[in-house]
């Protein structure tokens, strides 16, 4: 699975290892506001959805572990409650937290954008690709 442009935006990975499955979303902004039409667009629906999703396919909350990646400052200029990579990754941190999902590996923030290919069938490995031309695996 791939997600690619993501500047503010977070890659947010949920993996089930003993069942090898996994699932990734795009999320753009951390609330709905009570916005039902793209659930996978805001960290607040989106996480509920992949969970929900993999848990229908045999997965047990417990088992489940988190990997996010994104987050950047793309506008230095701008900072405080405009930072929406900031804020997207705080969001996903609370959310994973209520839900008793951990965290296992992040790469956020920054200022340079990421692209993520994840690998659930290879031991859930994630590769994120810099916009500066640097790799690295979660």
């Amino acid at each position: 699975m791939t997600s690619i442009g993501l500047g503010s935006c977070v890659a947010v990975i949920l993996y089930d290892p003993r069942n090898r499955i996994g699932a990734v979303a795009h999320v753009m902004l951390p609330e709905s506001g009570g916005k039902c039409d793209r659930p996978g667009k805001y960290a607040d629906t989106a996480i509920p959805l992949l969970m929900n999703e993999m848990i229908q396919n045999g997965s047990v909350r417990r088992s489940l572990v988190a990997k996010i990646a994104g987050g950047s400052s793309m506008f230095q200029n701008f900072s405080g409650n405009l930072n929406i990579g900031d804020r997207n990754v705080a969001a996903i941190r609370q959310i994973l937290e209520s839900f008793g999902i951990p965290l296992v590996a992040e790469d956020t923030g920054g200022t340079v954008g990421r692209s993520i290919q994840f690998f659930p069938l290879e031991g859930g490995g994630v590769r994120v690709r810099r916009a500066d031309g640097t790799c690295t695996e979660i």
